[in-house]
């Protein structure tokens, strides 16, 4: 056997990590053990809070309830900006907490009668934990609550077929308009787009574009994007966030507020709702 084929692919995400056996991928989340890759953040968790619906964000799912967020460790992308960075380039040393599925669905329903709607996978890149969000996402169905996932929408069209069927809403970020900029972030913007063009076929979802200055902000950029969006469908929600200096880019200064307005109407050129964040 070739040192190739004593690889091991990672099913996961469009990187594709070929590990051997013990190595840990891109992510830091996932590990080559036994033949195949597993999961290193299962049912460990980082962060758990009640939100209200809003904060993910979703202006068009749910508005006015709440919902359990949970969030573990690692991502599969390295944006300069992240502003989750204590937990997103983390690795498996990271202190965390143990809650099961079932444990996290029996919390999630314990706070139904405070307005609760479900859970929420979010904080870092949810689908790099995709056994645990499967796992639960089906109880969750089973009790009547609802799965949602804030999601970098970086994942196999495989794996994203197989995890639909148990997730009700999607927010993913789409997080600029050219192949260049998502160099910068450490991927490709094609399977980003496949995401949202099929999630958008099996449940609610809404996009978010975090505009950082000098790099994404271009109005040109977001009319061709909104455009995009528009032809899956001109409901679907789209937020344009605003940027503060975060992680490695504390010499990029925040994003000017009018910048944020003027792309707002760039895309309500083209998308029914389109809102403002962090302004």
């Amino acid at each position: 056997m070739n040192e190739l084929n004593e690889k091991i692919i990672c099913p996961i995400c469009p990187r594709r990590c070929a590990l051997s056996e013990g190595q840990t991928g891109y992510c830091r989340s996932r590990v080559a053990k036994g033949g195949e890759v597993v999961s290193l953040s299962y049912g460990r968790h980082t962060s758990v809070a009640l939100d209200p619906v809003e904060k993910k964000p979703f202006a068009r799912w749910h508005s006015g309830k709440f919902i359990i967020s949970v969030g573990t460790f690692g991502c599969n992308l390295r944006c300069p900006f992240c502003q989750n960075d204590s937990i997103s380039q983390a690795d498996a040393s990271i202190e965390t907490s143990f809650l099961s599925p079932g444990d996290l669905v029996s919390l999630a329903k314990k706070y139904v009668t405070r307005g609760n709607i479900g859970i929420a996978f979010t904080y870092n890149e949810p689908l790099i934990g995709f056994e645990y969000v499967r796992d639960t996402a089906r109880l969750a169905k089973v009790a009547g609550l609802s799965a949602a996932l804030v999601t970098n929408g970086y994942v196999t069209q495989e794996k994203l077929h197989e995890i639909l069927p148990y997730i009700d809403a999607m927010n993913i970020d789409l997080k600029g308009w050219t192949e260049k900029y998502y160099e910068w972030l450490g991927g490709h913007i094609e399977p980003v787009k496949e995401t949202i063009k099929t999630a958008a076929q099996k449940c609610h979802v809404e996009v978010t574009t975090l505009i950082v200055p000098g790099r994404n902000d271009s109005e040109q950029e977001m009319d061709e994007e909104s455009h995009w969006l528009a032809s899956i469908s001109e409901d679907m929600p789209l937020h344009i966030s605003r940027y503060f200096p975060r992680y490695m880019t504390q010499d990029i200064p925040p994003t000017p507020v009018e910048k944020i307005y003027r792309l707002v109407d760039a895309a309500k050129k083209n998308l029914k709702y389109v809102y403002s964040g962090n302004c």
